[in-house]
């Protein structure tokens, strides 16, 4: 029987050195693996480039890799709620990738699909495109964009079993698909790991074939970036 089950976050990460390039699934903080980064910073890996919708918060997410330099380029969509991110781009401590954020799915989902390139409108005409290949189908340009090249991928599932089958959750589930498989290594974490066949094939997101090591994660803080209530 397949077992792609590890026994713990330390073992999950074995084999991350300085200067790799990860991806990281998450939009804003939700869906986030909160272990693997905890992990990251906890083995002070430096030099790293990070491919992620976002970077955290100041004081979460990937937040805490930028707090201690650990990130040298950072490959994102939106960065606004980030202040050290902003200071560390500004003086020119952090490369700085911004693409749009469709451009930054189809990247990764051409890499889970061994596509090399595709072409895409997105970014045609602006800063996006410069230094890129562009081409005219049908009388509209297209910028071609390249799939990553990825040493580990980290998402993070709500349910997966020990095969690496995994079900995500609502809106945390965004990113965390496309990037499954998208690099040499995926590594999930999960919030309840179940024995193989316990999940329901037709509600299964994301087949294990996708998936190296999956392990059950811990402490799930799953932080709101900002709650935003009714008054009373």
């Amino acid at each position: 029987m397949i077992n792609k089950k590890v026994a713990s976050v330390s073992e999950a990460l074995k084999g991350i050195t300085d200067q790799m390039t990860l991806m990281l699934g998450g939009f804003g903080l939700s869906g986030i693996p909160e272990n693997a980064i905890a992990q990251l910073v906890k083995l002070n890996v430096k030099g790293l480039t990070c491919i992620s919708n976002n970077a955290g918060v100041d004081d979460f997410g990937l937040g805490q890799l930028l707090h201690k330099k650990q990130i040298k380029k950072m490959i994102s969509s939106y960065v606004g709620e980030n202040g050290e991110f902003e200071r560390q781009m500004l003086s020119g401590e952090l490369d700085v990738e911004l693409i749009p954020q469709g451009t930054l799915a189809e990247r990764c989902r051409a890499a889970q699909a061994g596509f090399p390139a595709f072409y895409t409108p997105a970014g045609y005409g602006t800063e996006v495109a410069q230094g890129k290949e562009t081409r005219e189908f049908d009388g509209k340009m297209y910028v071609l964009e390249k799939a990553f090249d990825a040493d580990y991928a980290f998402v993070k599932a709500w349910k997966g079993d020990a095969a690496g089958n995994l079900i995500f959750k609502g809106t945390a589930r965004n990113f965390n698909p496309n990037m499954c498989g998208a690099a040499k290594i995926t590594v999930a974490e999960v919030e309840e790991l179940v024995p193989v066949g316990e999940l329901d094939p037709n509600q299964i997101h994301i087949p294990g074939i996708f998936v190296q090591r999956i392990f059950q994660g811990k402490n799930y803080e799953k932080r709101i970036e900002q709650r935003t209530v009714r008054q009373r």
